[in-house]
């Protein structure tokens, strides 16, 4: 059976570090380094409505040489957000993954934001369940 994201995020665990718009791009990265993640979700008024990763610090900032301590989160952020029920499987996030060139998933209830899957999580939870079905398979073919 197929695992959902909210059994993976009870596994994981819920933490999802967050930042409003109007933040510097150099507070972005304070909370980047500060949690050793890629990406962090841009919320407004409780709901998603960006998300800023070291790729959009790379490619808007650096290589346009703005500076990091003026430019607000709002100003490079994603703001086309795809994201995920916790009732939806696995195999749907890597589909949703894959489809959209994307490597971080907001989980979101009511417009609520709840956690986040990551490119890693995905692989991860994928290996462990081929894992599981060798197993079975060893063993039935071993009786």
């Amino acid at each position: 059976m197929q695992k959902t994201v909210g059994q993976l995020l009870d596994a994981k665990g819920r933490d999802v570090w967050s930042i409003g718009p109007d933040a510097t791009v150099y507070e972005a990265l304070e909370l980047l380094a500060d949690k050793n993640v890629g990406a962090i979700v841009v919320v407004e008024d409780g709901r998603v409505c960006g998300i800023v990763s070291e790729r959009d610090y790379a490619r808007k900032i650096r290589l346009l040489e703005r500076d990091s301590r003026k430019t607000r989160v709002g100003e490079i952020m994603t703001s086309e957000v795809w994201t995920i029920t916790e009732d939806q499987s696995v195999a749907e996030c890597m589909g949703s993954m894959t489809e959209h060139h994307i490597r971080h998933l907001p989980v979101v209830e009511a417009d609520r934001l709840v956690g986040i899957i990551t490119i890693g999580d995905v692989v991860k939870a994928v290996m462990a369940e081929q894992a599981f079905l060798i197993q079975q398979l060893e063993q039935y073919i071993t009786g």
